[in-house]
């Protein structure tokens, strides 16, 4: 191997599996989410908030699934500032909405 080649071992699939545990926590949330909607009784509050959080969801899986598949070479691209931006807003967000229904 020359100096410029570069051996990524297993860092790309553990990134991968990172995003992986990262997206079933979400998903953990969004379906506790509805669970603490229906169990409450739906207000109108916790059903707006339960709408946010599914809306902050999916953009959290649009995001992990770009990076994601983006990662299948050998040297993957460093992720964009504005997805990365995307996904703490999400997981931000999963958590006031959260924090909106239990109140």
């Amino acid at each position: 191997m020359t100096a410029g080649e570069r051996d990524p071992g297993l860092q790309p699939e553990r990134t991968r599996l990172a995003w992986r545990r990262t997206t079933l926590s979400c998903t953990v949330v969004a379906v506790l989410a509805v669970k603490q909607t229906l169990h409450g009784g739906a207000t109108g509050a916790g059903v707006v908030a339960l709408s946010l959080s599914a809306l902050a969801w999916l953009g959290f899986l649009l995001v992990a699934n770009r990076r994601v598949q983006s990662m299948g070479g050998a040297r993957p691209q460093p992720m964009e500032a504005a997805g990365a931006i995307t996904a703490a807003a999400c997981t931000v967000a999963l958590a006031v909405f959260a924090a909106a229904m239990l109140f």
